[in-house]
Formats: structure tokens, C-alpha cells, sequence
């Protein structure tokens, strides 16, 4: 029932920054919405998390202080601004949704519906 669409990835060098966002169809229905990444060679990481109504977010030790995730209820969108973007950060960037009690980094497995992903390169 829920669509998630990411967009905003690209190429870009270090230090530089990019806005990724991911468009829900059912945004409000949602308890949690969340970004994950994989890198060649890596398994898929929780990168950040936000409740959907309170709006505590939490984020990977990795990128804290860099990233910052946010929401737009009536737009439905979920957006991740990164900035100081490290070649560490090239991966796939996925955004999913919960609607259960958890937001956690770690529990993908909460997480119901997924995007296709947006690359982001970091050089």
C-alpha cells in the first residue's frame, strides 16, 4: 500500500553536499520512517531514523553531526541533507518505512516497505 520514491543522489566530491528526498504515499500512516545505505562490499546500514510523530531522530555514530534527517508531513516527504560528505559515504541510499513501536537504526527488519534506492558517490 505504501511508495516510496528516492531522489536526489549523485556524484559529488568531498566535502561537498547533497539533499536526497523520498516521496511516500502514505506518509502519515507511518510510525517511523528511515534512511539505509550498502556500500560494495559492506551490508546495509541504518544511517538514520525519525518518528513520524514525535519526531526524535537518531542517527549512526558515522555520520552524526553531518547528516540530518527531517520530514514534511503534508508534502509526505522524508528528506536526508548531507553535508561534509566523505568517499566513505558512496553507497546506495534507501529510504522505509515502519509502523510498528520501533525506530531503531539497527532493526531493518521493522521496516515494511522500501525504495529502490538513489546512488551517491562521494570522490
Amino acid at each position: 500500500q505504501v511508495q516510496l520514491v528516492e531522489s536526489g543522489g549523485g556524484s559529488v566530491q568531498a566535502g561537498g553536499s547533497l539533499r536526497l528526498s523520498c516521496a511516500a504515499s502514505e506518509y502519515t500512516s507511518s510510525t517511523c520512517m528511515g534512511w539505509f545505505r550498502r556500500a560494495p562490499g559492506k551490508e546495509r546500514e541504518g544511517v538514520a531514523t525519525i518518528y513520524t510523530r514525535g519526531g526524535n531522530t537518531y542517527y549512526a555514530d558515522s555520520v552524526k553531526g553531518r547528516f540530518t534527517i527531517s520530514k514534511d508531513n503534508v508534502k509526505n516527504t522524508l528528506y536526508l541533507q548531507m553535508n561534509s560528505l566523505k568517499p566513505e559515504d558512496t553507497a546506495m541510499y534507501y529510504c522505509a518505512t515502519a509502523r510498528g513501536l520501533y525506530c531503531r537504526l539497527t532493526g531493518e527488519q521493522d521496516f515494511d516497505y522500501w525504495g529502490q534506492g538513489t546512488q551517491v558517490t562521494v570522490s
